[in-house]
């Protein structure tokens, strides 16, 4: 028994030596992220494994055309701008527009480039432009991330290169597609499904198939990568809303499209926009103690547009107010706050602001009174 014992351990080791080596670093695998929101108001309309950390590919550049969108408002150059290529284009791979050092080309064949194209060096000569270096770009990328709220995103190029340093979300990306869709300078070349430039030397065929076969669709972008696998973000108007679909992490790209085009047609079937109202008797003056006015005005600060589900039911409004306020009390001063539900779901909250101002009641106006009352 001794001596089996060695060769049954030998038998039982021998398959360790034949199995697969996982690669340093491997990503696990990951599950599918999807995420449906409407975006003027930025309701979320759906989503799973929304908060999913897991590599976009070149979507990141779509934070590319977002900042070289913030230079054009800001007034740092124009659409028609011509910019030369500099040296960060040698050596670029991948899809490209075959810009050399020296090159020259405007901001708006960039763009083209950049969006629907995927051109890597068209990312490079648009970073250099905004941001003076590649590094300080990338700075200002995630820079830029930070102020959109996306929590879970890091950037490490401006074209999107896989790198296990990068990554997003599906709720963030969908927050990065609000913004970009923002930029009127951007929506032509969001929905360009083939043309020339360059003096129609380079075609330009977009990955986004949805920009000719969907009603409606406002673009945004398709990519795919060994890490990323197939990703897809697009945005589609209809009836007053615009929705947003982000599919990431896809094994085939008719799968992305297939995805992305079922969760527009659920938002524009499901959803509609309204604008929530008030009655008259919501705004009934509000009593004021030791004031100079008896009772002041009451508004909502604003009235913002809700998406709202087909099938729940109306809006209703529910108001947080106080019996009474004390004077002194200013114009614009919140006072309350209106709460906005569908069924039990909180859609939106906003402050009640008094309307009109009232003093408080001193010594001098107080004795007036008396006054003008003995008067009479």
């Amino acid at each position: 028994m001794k001596k089996l014992l060695p060769i049954l351990m030998l038998c039982l080791l021998i398959p360790l030596f034949f199995m697969p080596l996982r690669s340093a670093g491997a990503a696990e695998t990951l599950p599918v992220s999807t995420l449906l929101t409407e975006a003027e108001t930025g309701t979320i309309l759906h989503e799973e494994n929304a908060d999913v950390q897991r590599p976009v590919g070149s979507l990141a550049k779509l934070m590319t055309a977002h900042l070289t969108a913030l230079a054009i408002e800001n007034g740092s150059f124009k659409p028609e701008t011509v910019l030369t290529a500099g040296n960060a284009v040698s050596g670029v791979k991948g899809a490209v527009i075959w810009l050399e050092p020296g090159d020259t080309i405007s901001v708006s064949e960039l763009l083209t480039g950049l969006l629907a194209g995927n051109a890597n060096d068209a990312a490079a000569v648009l970073a250099e432009a905004v941001s003076g270096d590649i590094q300080t770009f990338v700075d200002d990328m995630n820079a830029a991330a930070f102020d959109l709220g996306m929590k879970h995103t890091r950037f490490t190029s401006p074209q999107g290169y896989d790198d296990p340093a990068a990554c997003s979300t599906a709720r963030d990306m969908g927050l990065l597609a609000r913004a970009v869709l923002s930029h009127e300078v951007l929506r032509p070349h969001l929905t360009v499904w083939h043309t020339f430039i360059r003096d129609e030397s380079v075609e330009i065929v977009n990955e986004n198939t949805l920009t000719r076969t969907y009603e409606g669709c406002l673009g945004l972008k398709a990519a795919h990568s060994e890490a990323a696998g197939q990703c897809l973000i697009a945005a589609a108007e209809k009836d007053g809303m615009q929705c947003v679909a982000v599919v990431l992490g896809c094994e085939d790209e008719d799968t992305r499209f297939r995805l992305a085009k079922s969760l527009l047609n659920d938002g524009f079937s499901g959803y509609q926009i309204t604008v929530p109202g008030f009655s008259e008797e919501f705004l009934m003056p509000l009593a004021v103690k030791k004031g100079t006015q008896s009772a002041v005005r009451i508004t909502p600060a604003f009235l913002p547009p809700l998406a709202v589900s087909r099938s729940a039911g109306d809006c209703e409004t529910v108001m947080v107010l106080p019996e009474y306020v004390t004077a002194p009390l200013v114009k614009g001063q919140q006072v309350g706050t209106v709460h906005f539900y569908q069924g039990d779901t909180l859609l939106c909250s906003v402050p009640l602001l008094a309307a009109d101002e009232a003093e408080r009641i001193g010594f001098g106006y107080a004795l007036s009174k008396m006054l003008r009352f003995l008067w009479k």
